[in-house]
This record gives structure tokens, C-alpha cells and sequence, in this order.
């Protein structure tokens, strides 16, 4: 299954849509005040869909859902983390433009080629 979008979590959905996913997560905690956060949103919408087969994408309001980022001492918004196997490898803060993402990403995930 592709998936071509990224997919809502809360605290709730976070083990299942998160930690028990086979493929590589991508995590955006963000928050619907935060500008960066609406910046980086066309650039996971971008990246979800290029790498939809390999990498799921999912997006968790810190406020809506809190204990989750208390959980990985999420402090900015936005932190985007890279889950594997059920935890995280890698933790980014504030928003960026796809080429040095995907050059981030490439480091854990080596399939991924910096434009």
C-alpha cells in the first residue's frame, strides 16, 4: 500500500500508526499556531507522496494530543522525528526546505537522494 499523504496521529493512535509500522515514520509535531510548522507542511505533503512506499508521514498536534511529545521531550515546534523499528533515530528542529530534509533523512535512511 502507497501512501500518498500525511496521516493524523493523536496520543491515542500514536503506538499503532507509529510504533508498530513496518516502514520508517516520519513524525511532524506541530501545532495550528505555528508558522514554520504551516511552512514545512507542503514539503511532508512533497515527501510523502515521492516516498510514500518507503516512508509514512504523520502529523501530531502538540496540543491536541500532549502526552505523546511530553513523552520525547518534544520543546519546539516544529520537531520532526525520525521513528525505526519503534523508536527514534533522529530528531530535527524547525522547518526547512526539501533538499536539506531529504539530505537529513538520507543519513538514517540512505535510499532517500538529496535532490
Amino acid at each position: 500500500m502507497t501512501v500518498t499523504s500525511v496521516v493524523s496521529v493523536t496520543d491515542a493512535t500514536f503506538a499503532t500508526e507509529v510504533l508498530a509500522e513496518q516502514r520508517p515514520v516520519l513524525v511532524d509535531f506541530t501545532a495550528e499556531w505555528c508558522g514554520p510548522c504551516r511552512q514545512i507542511a507542503p514539503v511532508l505533503e512533497q515527501l510523502a507522496e515521492e516516498e510514500g512506499a518507503r516512508l509514512k508521514i504523520v502529523q501530531l498536534d502538540v496540543d491536541h494530543s500532549p502526552a505523546i511529545p511530553a513523552a520525547y521531550a518534544v520543546l519546539s515546534t516544529p520537531t520532526l522525528m525520525l521513528f525505526r523499528e519503534g523508536g527514534p533515530v533522529l530528531s530535527v528542529v524547525g522547518a526547512r526546505p526539501k533538499r536539506r530534509l531529504r539530505q537529513e533523512l538520507s543519513a538514517e535512511l540512505p535510499w532517500i537522494a538529496p535532490e
